[in-house]
């Protein structure tokens, strides 16, 4: 869900903090892509599986806005817990039902997958009609538009041309994290799934791997999804690490694409790792204080504003209004070859 720099960081590191049971993610530390996958399918493996008719009670739980309707990320609208339980329907606003986001025609309908929490949401019983198993994309020229905005039609995201369903801005992030969580729990128990455009068993296609590492980064973790990982853990008894760590999702699946090769120079080193408020690149006296520039950039090659200061053998980068994530420190003096770094936040 999409807020403001100031309020993640509030919510990530004030009062609605998701509390992980301490040392949950020990044996995923300093790992990065599949030995990392690995791990936290290690971890989150072999949760509590709850039955499918037990949903409903869930979601009273899982997804309930603060006036006590259900949380719908579909629709506008209002629904009562059991008394708008579909059902039939008709219209948009009858009923909610239960969506399994990662459609079940993906993993052949098959537990424990099909009432697995992380997945499966309340929404309106019209809209998941009209969404059914088409893939999330984004739309330029929709043919059907909800009440909230989540629209149908063409594929505009570079790879994939055949009808998506996008949702809202405000809850793509949210989608994001959901559809890692799927990559890493099934991770290598996907053997019989049929897939589809947008998945080969558990794991995401390359346009929409690239599509959902962008809406990871653009729509930062918001209190609902921490408040809701956490009831989810009290059913399950496992959690979704993009939630408690978003910054996963880099150090999976991240690649340095736009990093020119012989640019990485192994001899500079970097801490802490990761970054807290600042970090510090060291190279070693390779560049000269006084005429070393420093860009900053994600993944993607989004540019930031790089605070900083250089000594002797080092610069100190101020990280502290960096949201979690991967990024490229890059160095540059005129006459010298340019240092690529990677670093954490």
């Amino acid at each position: 869900m999409k807020k403001s720099l100031l309020f993640f960081l509030i919510s990530f590191y004030g009062i609605a903090v998701a509390q992980p049971p301490t040392g949950y993610y020990n044996s995923a530390s300093g790992l990065t892509g599949e030995a990392l996958q690995a791990a936290l399918n290690d971890i989150i493996d072999n949760h509590t599986v709850i039955p499918y008719s037990g949903l409903w009670n869930a979601f009273r739980d899982t997804d309930k806005r603060s006036d006590g309707k259900v949380w719908d990320m579909y629709s506008s609208c209002d629904f009562t817990f059991g008394a708008n339980q579909c059902g039939n329907y008709s219209s948009e606003c009858d009923c909610y039902n239960r969506e399994h986001s990662w459609p079940k025609s993906w993993f052949g309908d098959k537990p424990p997958m099909n009432s697995d929490l992380f997945h499966i949401y309340p929404v309106d019983g019209w809209v998941n009609n009209k969404r059914s198993n088409y893939p999330f994309g984004t739309v330029s020229s929709p043919t059907w538009v909800s009440s909230n905005g989540s629209k149908l039609g063409n594929n505009t995201y570079p790879g994939y041309s055949g009808v998506v369903f996008e949702p809202v801005d405000e809850y793509k992030g949210d989608f994001a994290r959901t559809y890692f969580y799927m990559s890493v729990r099934y991770y290598k128990e996907d053997g019989n799934w049929p897939g589809s455009p947008m998945t080969t068993g558990a794991q995401l296609k390359p346009w929409a791997l690239k599509m959902m590492l962008e809406w990871n980064e653009d729509d930062p973790v918001s209190i609902k999804e921490i408040e809701r990982n956490n009831a989810v853990y009290s059913y399950q008894h496992n959690r979704n690490p993009f939630i408690d760590h978003p910054e996963y999702a880099q150090l999976i699946w991240g690649t340095q694409t736009d990093v020119p090769a012989g640019t990485i120079n192994p001899e500079i080193s970097v801490y802490p790792v990761p970054a807290a408020d600042f970090c510090v690149v060291d190279h070693s006296g390779y560049f000269n204080q006084q005429f070393v520039t420093v860009t900053l950039t994600d993944i993607t090659g989004k540019e930031y504003v790089a605070d900083y200061s250089s000594r002797n053998s080092s610069v100190t980068l101020n990280t502290a209004s960096l949201s979690h994530g991967v990024y490229i420190v890059i160095l540059m003096e005129q006459g010298k070859t340019p240092a690529h770094i990677k670093i954490v936040k």
